[in-house]
């Protein structure tokens, strides 16, 4: 049977999305040293946003009624500035990215938890059982690039502020879910990027100068954050949890570090261990268990 093209960019959905967000990673490491981190998020969230209102005009597409249009809001406050901007704020304040990164990790447990409670999704023995396995995963990728000796970073405040940013996009996953699956991708974009954008902004103005200095990797990740990473990851991502269950989409952030790992070494030259190898395929099992589908009984 020929599938579509609707059909097709579905079924390619997860493979797409996990390598686009895996390239987030690249651009925080670009960007650091050129911008202030959430500075650089209250840039490119609006640009995004205006970006997204241009395509729904021009496939004038159906714009939701106002609580529709909070809920995409709030969704995208939860999904964009309060997942990245504390993220990017701990790791700018001495948080290792490899200890960020590992509390990253534990999302999708915190999804599965929070569908249990919100939209009453079933968690099964096999979820649980996957979602133990990737973060097994996850740990096994980023540990050799834990510094336990150098502590510094690794403060209360940084640690929580990092926690927070893993519940939050838990919650905008689930509350996308539950109060916004039947948006318009242009026209839901455009109003969660608004969202995003009101927190950012709010604290970038409070805690920073807005530093930026026009290099070209500063305008690169820039470009790139907003293009593949704004509208075509998230745009994916929408499309991951409108066609299933909030948990086995979480369950594809378990492949992002590893996938981060082989993109940091073809770039920059960081290697791989046989540990980290190893973790790649372990995430790549709990995907597996998470994800499949069991056969319908007969």
């Amino acid at each position: 049977m020929t599938r579509t093209p609707a059909q097709l960019l579905i079924a390619m959905a997860p493979a797409l999305f996990v390598v686009m967000w895996a390239t987030g990673f690249v651009v925080a490491r670009l960007s650091a040293p050129h911008v202030d981190p959430l500075s650089f998020l209250a840039i490119r969230f609006p640009i995004a946003g205006a970006l997204f209102v241009a395509i729904a005009l021009a496939l004038r597409a159906p714009w939701p009624g106002r609580t529709l249009a909070f809920h995409a809001a709030l969704a995208g406050a939860f999904l964009h500035g309060g997942y990245l901007g504390p993220v990017y704020w701990a790791v700018a304040h001495g948080m290792p990215a490899g200890v960020s990164a590992l509390i990253v990790g534990l999302q999708p447990l915190i999804t599965a938890i929070l569908a249990s409670w919100m939209v009453r999704e079933e968690i099964s023995l096999r979820h649980w059982l996957g979602l133990a396995v990737g973060i097994a995963g996850v740990a096994l990728v980023v540990w050799p690039k834990l510094d336990l000796a150098t502590t510094g970073g690794i403060t209360p405040l940084t640690t929580a502020v990092n926690v927070l940013g893993a519940i939050s996009i838990s919650l905008g996953t689930v509350y996308q879910k539950r109060y916004a699956t039947g948006l318009n991708l242009a026209s839901g974009g455009a109003w969660q990027y608004l969202g995003a954008s009101l927190v950012v902004m709010a604290l970038a103005l409070a805690m920073e100068d807005f530093r930026f200095d026009h290099s070209f990797n500063a305008w690169f990740a820039l470009g790139w954050s907003v293009v593949v990473l704004s509208l075509g990851a998230i745009t994916l991502l929408m499309l991951l949890i409108r066609h299933g269950d909030v948990s086995r989409v979480s369950g594809l952030i378990f492949l992002v570090p590893g996938v981060s790992a082989l993109m940091a070494y073809g770039l920059f030259g960081e290697t791989l261990t046989p540990v980290q190898i190893i973790g790649m395929a372990v995430c790549a099992a709990a995907v597996l268990i998470v994800t499949r589908k069991r056969p319908p009984r007969s």
